[in-house]
């Protein structure tokens, strides 16, 4: 292979947004011109994971195809893509959907489907060494998120981050222990309250769940965040009892962004907490 290649895993090349089992690419024109132009200097890798780029295979599927590419330089091929704009995500409408509308945000009850295909198979793999990990040091930082540069606050001088808890003593632990830490927090626990601060601009720059909720389904308000198109790219961090590599893999594959265990202590919440923000 010819040394003068363009590298699609030099960090300058790529976009920092975080890539998700379920996510779905398109090709560009200048994308498609790569492919068939006969000029292209792009790496080897970078053109096979186009030639697999249709707008129907999702992450986790192109993760089954092209097994010799491991996982994260795969995303970091379609972070490159996605920055040269060679690719784009595809639109609700190509999805056969239409926009997300807040009012029907959580109108369903019941628990979320599970994530099928190519998806679900990523995730499990990743949970099966993401777990121990989460076991081992209380908090997980997903491969969708990892390498992910931090943004700038959303909020101005603190990050905002949305605590959705419905144990007023659990709720009252993560609080003080995040704005202590400098973070202003905002607990909402009914759907109400949850969907008034999602209305609000600027977005809050992270979500923290709790999946044991009364009201609300956690798994499904994840699926529901991540199928948004305005709200996907927030980061969700999971807070759980149950690190089992099942219960982690059904999160991943719905696209959780990380995990903190319970009980957890000052340093471990805070430190997984910004692990997942990328601070």
């Amino acid at each position: 292979m010819s040394n003068d290649r363009v590298s699609v895993f030099s960090t300058e090349n790529r976009a920092e947004v975080p890539i998700y089992p379920l996510d779905v690419f398109v090709l560009t024109e200048s994308g498609m011109a790569q492919i068939h132009g006969g000029s292209t200097r792009l790496r080897i890798e970078a053109l096979e994971v186009m030639v697999m780029v249709d707008g129907k295979r999702t992450v986790g599927d192109l993760e089954q195809a092209m097994p010799h590419i491991p996982p994260a330089n795969l995303r970091n091929v379609l972070r490159f893509l996605l920055a040269a704009n060679f690719a784009r995500p595809r639109t609700l409408a190509e999805a056969g959907g239409v926009d997300v509308d807040f009012d029907a945000f959580f109108k369903s009850a019941g628990s979320a489907p599970p994530a099928s295909g190519g998806a679900e198979k990523s995730a499990d793999r990743e949970a099966v060494y993401g777990a121990p990990d989460l076991q081992r040091n209380g908090y997980y930082v997903s491969i969708a998120r990892q390498a992910i540069k931090p943004r700038p606050p959303a909020g101005g001088a603190k990050r905002q981050v949305l605590l959705i808890e419905d144990d007023a003593e659990t709720a009252a632990i993560i609080q003080r222990l995040l704005e202590r830490d400098g973070f202003a927090v905002l607990v909402c626990a009914k759907r109400d309250a949850v969907l008034a601060r999602l209305r609000q601009t600027p977005s809050p720059d992270a979500v923290v769940l709790d999946l044991q909720l009364e009201e609300l389904n956690g798994l499904e308000v994840l699926q529901k965040l991540k199928a948004h198109p305005q709200l996907k790219l927030m980061p969700v961090i999971v807070v759980t009892a149950d690190a089992k590599p099942e219960s982690v893999m059904r999160g991943l594959a719905l696209g959780a962004d990380g995990y903190v265990t319970k009980p957890f202590d000052h340093v471990t919440l805070v430190k997984g907490v910004r692990a997942v923000m990328g601070i």
